[in-house]
Order: structure tokens, then C-alpha cells, then sequence
């Protein structure tokens, strides 16, 4: 294996990180929190840096030539999602290109890719139903599908889905006829209900009372095409937790060289300078994982286990930094408008996204059982 970073992921790290570091300021993260926040009719949605993301190129960069991008892939996003992480950014570039344009380019029809293309250029967002609730098996969804003279037809619910009040499109697993299917939806055909979750995303539960749906692929390349979304939004969640815990590392760190009790640095301190060089330890180990899990998937050899491992790592680890953050902030770090509370609740965010330690020990047992 070969980690040596790209020029593409260099470059792309390069650009992205100063798009970001122009226009997302603390003053503008409080900005989002109050559009964003409970009782408001607007999503924490930062359209600024959205559209500049397109008019640079980075939201099309890693997707295939086909639908505009330049043939990129999951090293090249990891780098991007990064750096969005580090920003703890409001945009849905994990959703709606990683995921979305990334599986309609490679499985859809003509008039899918078309959606793909409009998606890169920043003119449509897409998004990813993957969540139902009480269903601890993301392969064997609960929501079915059936098959009219009319076309493909929906039944079911799906929780946290992010953006999906915003989306043109969202990709909706589903099970048809006992075989797993993908389905595009409208979300103007479904019901949408805004939900709160801990960072102040924009994330909504959707229900389908017999929708009308647009089947992507075929039935029989579901379980593939699910697949293949799943090993995605593990891995981009995933390298959004790596950039978000590293950026956060260092903002402790900063804070314990110059907070000073006692005529000392608190970073002197043993147990304080213990729990910093563990959350090191955290990040150098999610970082590897991640790191790993997207190369495997660069050379399309078999990753389910990287991806699982990498997904272990950030929820776990992910939750050890975050708190080992606002601890040593002491009462700083609990305070909303600070910019230490967004990257505790972000982290927070994408733990809970990706799931319990158990969750995923079970699935790495799964996996090395077969």
C-alpha cells in the first residue's frame, strides 16, 4: 500500500481548505446556528460557500468524466471532505456528490447522469435515505417497493435523512420482492418532516405512502448499488469525523499551551498532557484507517472490512476527542458560542451517524466470519 497523498488530493485539500478558511468564519458558524436552530422556518445551510465550491471545481473534481468531473475518486473525496470536517462546514457535499451524483453516474440511466452532472455543477442537491427506524441492518430495508402498470411504487419511512426538504432526488434503499432495490424519489411526492439533531443539521424524516419512485439499475443490481452507497458514506462520514477531531486537537492544544492556573500552562499538567496524547493516538489511528479504507476503494479491491474498521474508529475514537475537547476547555468548552461547541457537536454529530461500537464490532465479526 502506497499513503504518499496525490497531487489531485493535494491539490484539492489545497483549494478546498482555503475556500473554506475565506468564508467560514466563527461569526458565521453562529450565523447558521440561529438560521438553523430549533423554531426557525430556514436550514443550516451555508449557500455561500456551497456555490463557490461549484464555480472552483470542486464539487465535479472527483466525479467521472462523464458527468463533468475529471475521473477522480474516494482518496480525492476523502481529501475534500477533510477539510470540509475542519471547517466543520454546513454544505451536503458527502450527500449529494459523494453519494448521489457518485452512484447515479456510475449505475443510472442517461436522465440519471444528467441529474449526476447538475448535481456536480452545484444547480440540484441530492441526497441518501440510509436510516429506518429501529433497523439495525441498513442492507434490509423495511421500506418496500412494488411494481404498477404505473411504474415502482414506495412504502415505508426513513429517518435522518439529510437535506432531503432541499433535494431535487433522494436515493431510497428498499426492499422489492424480497431482493434489495434503489430508488429515486421526489420529496415533494413524500412526506417531509424536519427533525433536531445535536449539531443543528438540517436532517428530516420522510415517509412514502405508495410514492411513486424511479427505480436506478435493476432489481437484480440493488444489493450492489446499495453496497457501494453504504462503503461511501461510511468512509465520507468517516473522513468528515477525521478532519473535524484533528482540527478540534489542535484547537485544544493551542488552548492548553496558553490557559494557565497556578503560574503553569494546564498542558503541563500529567493528566491533562495524558489525555492529549491519547486524543494524538485517536487521530493517528483514525487517520490510518481512513486513509486505508480509501485507498482499497481507489483500486477497487475488496474493502467492506476497511470500511467497517474505519467506521469503528470514528465513532469510538471520535467520541474520546470530542470529549477530552470540552473537558480540558473546562467551562469554555460548553459554551455555544464558542467555536469549540461546533466541533464537539459536529463530532457528536457524526458518531451518533455512524453508530454504537457494538454496531460495528457485529458487522466486523460478519465480515470475518465469511
Amino acid at each position: 500500500m502506497d499513503f504518499t497523498p496525490t497531487e489531485a488530493q493535494l491539490d484539492l485539500a489545497r483549494l478546498t481548505g482555503e475556500v473554506c478558511g475565506k468564508l467560514v468564519t466563527a461569526d458565521r458558524l453562529r450565523e447558521l446556528d440561529t438560521a438553523g436552530g430549533a423554531g426557525t422556518n430556514t436550514e443550516r445551510f451555508d449557500e455561500t460557500l456551497w456555490s463557490s465550491l461549484a464555480e472552483t471545481g470542486v464539487l465535479a473534481a472527483a466525479l467521472p468524466e462523464s458527468v463533468g468531473g475529471s475521473d477522480l475518486g474516494p482518496l480525492e473525496q476523502t481529501a475534500i471532505l477533510r477539510e470540509l470536517g475542519k471547517h466543520v462546514a454546513a454544505v451536503p457535499y458527502l450527500w449529494s456528490i459523494v453519494v448521489g451524483a457518485g452512484a447515479l453516474a456510475r449505475f443510472g440511466d442517461a436522465a440519471q447522469q444528467d441529474r449526476a452532472a447538475r448535481a456536480g455543477a452545484g444547480s440540484i442537491i441530492l441526497t441518501a435515505a440510509l436510516a429506518e427506524e429501529r433497523n439495525w441492518e441498513p442492507t434490509q430495508p423495511t421500506t418496500t417497493a412494488v411494481e404498477t402498470d404505473g411504474g415502482w411504487r414506495l412504502t415505508g419511512a426513513k429517518t435522518t435523512v439529510p437535506f432531503a426538504e432541499r433535494a431535487e432526488r433522494i436515493l431510497v434503499p428498499a426492499t422489492a420482492s424480497g431482493a434489495t432495490a434503489v430508488f429515486l424519489v421526489d420529496p415533494a411526492a413524500a412526506t417531509v418532516t424536519a427533525q433536531q439533531v445535536v449539531d443543528r443539521s438540517p436532517e428530516f424524516a420522510v415517509e412514502f405512502t405508495d410514492t411513486p419512485a424511479e427505480l436506478v439499475g435493476g432489481v437484480a443490481d440493488g444489493a450492489e448499488i446499495l453496497d457501494w452507497i453504504l462503503a461511501r458514506a461510511w468512509l465520507g462520514l468517516s473522513a468528515l469525523q477525521l478532519g473535524t477531531v484533528e482540527r478540534a486537537l489542535e484547537l485544544v492544544a493551542e488552548y492548553a499551551r496558553e490557559r494557565t492556573q497556578f503560574g503553569k500552562a494546564v498542558g503541563s499538567f500529567q493528566a491533562v498532557a495524558q489525555r492529549l496524547a491519547d486524543a494524538y493516538i485517536d487521530v493517528q489511528g483514525l487517520r490510518l484507517t481512513v486513509t486505508k479504507a480509501a485507498w482499497l476503494l481507489s483500486e477497487n479491491l475488496p474493502a467492506a472490512e476497511a470500511v467497517h474498521t474505519a467506521k469503528f474508529w470514528a465513532a469510538d475514537a471520535g467520541h474520546r476527542v470530542a470529549h477530552t475537547v470540552v473537558h480540558v476547555h473546562g467551562g469554555v468548552g460548553i459554551d455555544r458560542d464558542h467555536i469549540v461547541h461546533n466541533y464537539f457537536t459536529a463530532a457528536k454529530h457524526n458518531e451518533f451517524a455512524l453508530g454504537t461500537g457494538t454496531d460495528h464490532l457485529r458487522a466486523l465479526g460478519a465480515l470475518l466470519a465469511t
